[in-house]
Parts: C-alpha cells; structure tokens; sequence
C-alpha cells in the first residue's frame, strides 16, 4: 500500500478559531457568530489504481482455467493408456474366476 500525505489544510480548518474581539463585539451586541466551513473535495482515484487488482484476479482466473484444462488432459490419457493397456493384456485370471477388461472385437 503506498504512503499517502495528508491533504494540506489551512490553518484553523479543523478547530476553527474565533478571535477575542469579535467575540467581545458579538456579546455585547447580541450578534450571532457564524462559522464558515469549506467543504472538502473528494479526490478520485486514478485509473491505475484500479488496473493492477484487475490484471491480477485476470491473471489468477486464467491461471485457475490452465490448471482445470490440464486436469482434464491427464484424465483423458490415464483412460486412453489403461484401455490400452486393458486390450494388450487379455483376460485377467484370478483363482479360476477370469474377468475380461475389454470387449473382443470379433463377435
């Protein structure tokens, strides 16, 4: 996060700050005082604020996407090598029970 400096103020804009004699002359004529505030800006953040954090989430989504796709790849090819495999092995025999992993191709 970066440093931030305050925003420059004029003096008295935080307690403002009534002289002696305008507050004498205001009491003795019965005068009300009025204070005048200024109203603070908002600032805007620049665009660039808001680029990074963008670039960043994109980044990590795509990131997220890859790692799915390529999930599925592996998957895809442990299936294709085990039918493979399944169809050069042959029958698998286990204590006289024989189980056939694929089908024959011959009917």
């Amino acid at each position: 996060m970066r440093h931030r400096e305050p925003p420059q103020t004029a003096p008295g804009f935080l307690a403002p700050h009534i002289p002696a004699d305008a507050y004498r002359r205001a009491q003795t004529n019965g005068q009300p005082i009025i204070v005048v505030h200024p109203v603070p800006v908002a600032s805007r953040r620049p665009a660039g604020a808001y680029l990074i954090p963008l670039v960043v989430v994109t980044a990590g989504g795509i990131g997220a996407m890859g790692l799915v796709v390529f999930f599925l790849a592996l998957l895809d090819i442990a299936a294709h090598t085990a039918t493979v495999v399944a169809g050069a092995a042959g029958p698998i025999g286990v204590g006289g029970i024989t189980f056939k992993l694929t089908r024959s191709k011959s009917k």
